[in-house]
């Protein structure tokens, strides 16, 4: 694992680092009961503002039971739990089939959202999987 970021030495950008780790932190938690809101992304990037910002937080939010194992195993390794690979490409071909459905776009648009997931799905199946975290 690398050295951790220091802490902004600014206030004002420390302030600004600690109220969008929180926004982030936010919308992981709501995404973790909506089905087509993605969840890990908004917490390691809540972790990332944490670390620029308050140690204590991201110390919590790594030490957490359920949020912490995804993070860290992220940090650490780059993996991706299987589960999860499964669940985010799920995510991703429902939200696409609800955008063709529900807004009928003109194909230029429907190619360009397609190709965007697509290479969003690529990356996280590109990813090594991570095992299963203990219970």
């Amino acid at each position: 694992m690398t050295n951790p970021p220091e802490v902004a030495a600014n206030r004002l950008v420390r302030v600004l680092y600690l109220l969008a780790g929180l926004v982030l932190l936010g919308l992981g938690i709501i995404g973790a009961f909506l089905p087509l809101m993605p969840t890990t992304i908004f917490l390691i990037l809540a972790a990332w503002c944490f670390s620029r910002s308050s140690r204590r937080l991201e110390a919590w939010l790594l030490g957490h039971r359920y949020l912490g194992p995804t993070i860290v195993n992220w940090r650490r390794h780059g993996v991706i739990p299987p589960r999860a690979k499964i669940l985010a490409c799920l995510g991703m071909a429902s939200g696409f089939a609800i955008f063709w459905l529900g807004a009928q776009p003109d194909v230029w648009l429907l190619v360009v959202v397609g190709l965007c997931l697509g290479a969003c799905a690529w990356f996280v199946l590109s990813r090594p999987s991570a095992p299963r975290p203990p219970k």
